[in-house]
């Protein structure tokens, strides 16, 4: 559908939510909505998006299906979101709504490519898994090693650095003197 390809080139959804706690932008299936309904009114287009509870070998989820119409063509997309009935801090219909919008977004992602690589939900372990980036080390002489030792002269603790640098047992002792 040219129209689609259009839509999908002119497509700007920033990622202009924030999650504080895990220090991510994001952007939410209504962000991708609202930045879309204008394209949809210039190209003529509609959009429609329905969702379905279905149960796989005893797992819960939703499944979400986008599609988009010029009126003679149609084109849709799917994507799914597993429900957790006892997601802790949600009441049952919460956990489905939540599944529900994450099913959309990814829904609407693979309708308008976009690209979530670098997004906090491919990214994110929420707190089950170790952190991917390697510490530095931290080397005698440097601008770090100087704001170490300052920091360390001030009352901080060690223990802290370590946890932002790998530190071998030479600059370790020059830090404790």
């Amino acid at each position: 559908m040219e129209k689609l390809r259009k839509i999908q080139a002119e497509l700007k959804a920033p990622k202009n939510q924030r999650n504080n706690f895990g220090k991510y932008n994001y952007r939410s299936c209504e962000d991708i909505l609202e930045a879309v309904k204008p394209l949809l009114d210039k190209h003529e287009c509609t959009l429609t998006i329905s969702d379905e509870v279905r149960e796989v070998c005893g797992v819960l989820f939703v499944e979400a299906v986008v599609f988009i119409s010029d009126g003679k063509d149609s084109v849709h997309t799917k994507a799914q979101a597993g429900i957790d009935p006892n997601r802790k801090g949600m009441d049952i219909s919460q956990s489905f709504g939540s599944s529900s919008s994450y099913a959309r977004k990814y829904a609407l992602n693979g309708l308008f490519l976009i690209d979530d690589t670098k997004d906090a939900d491919s990214t994110n372990t929420h707190g089950k898994g170790a952190k991917t980036t390697e510490k530095s080390w931290l080397n005698k002489g440097t601008v770090e090693f100087k704001k170490v030792q300052t920091y360390l002269k001030g009352g901080g603790n060690i223990s802290k650095v370590e946890e932002k640098y790998r530190i071998s047992k030479e600059v370790k002792e020059l830090l404790t003197k």
